[in-house]
């Protein structure tokens, strides 16, 4: 079982940044490929970010390409997203998510989820 804690969220300005942490329990974490998503209100979830679990090879939705980073750390059992040049189509609640081995951006692919913290981008 591995539990995940998503923290960082808040309220910034078209244009600014802010940092997501996603904390998981459990000894096997490296064993996990790590994936960040969003959901709007009225949208389906949808693809941010992965980190795979061997090598920690990333990919990225191309809304997001060039703008945010993945990134985890496993001595800390943490994922980050790393978000610059926010817009206003970034608003959503964001999700981590992980997967044993295996990699997908895929929703339905991931064993397991966080609660989500609120990312609000407005003047």
């Amino acid at each position: 079982q591995v539990q995940l804690v998503e923290s960082g969220g808040g309220l910034v300005q078209p244009g600014g940044s802010l940092k997501l942490s996603c904390a998981a329990s459990g000894r096997t974490f490296s064993f996990y490929s790590m994936g960040w998503f969003r959901q709007a209100p009225g949208t389906e979830r949808e693809f941010v970010a992965i980190v795979r679990w061997n090598f920690g090879s990333t990919s990225y939705a191309d809304r997001v390409k060039g703008r945010f980073t993945i990134s985890r750390d496993n001595g800390k059992n943490t994922v980050y997203l790393q978000m610059n040049s926010l817009k206003p189509e970034d608003t959503a609640v964001y999700y981590c998510a992980a997967k044993k081995t295996g990699s997908t951006s895929a929703p339905t692919g991931y064993d397991y989820w966080g609660q989500g913290t609120q990312v609000t981008v407005s003047s």
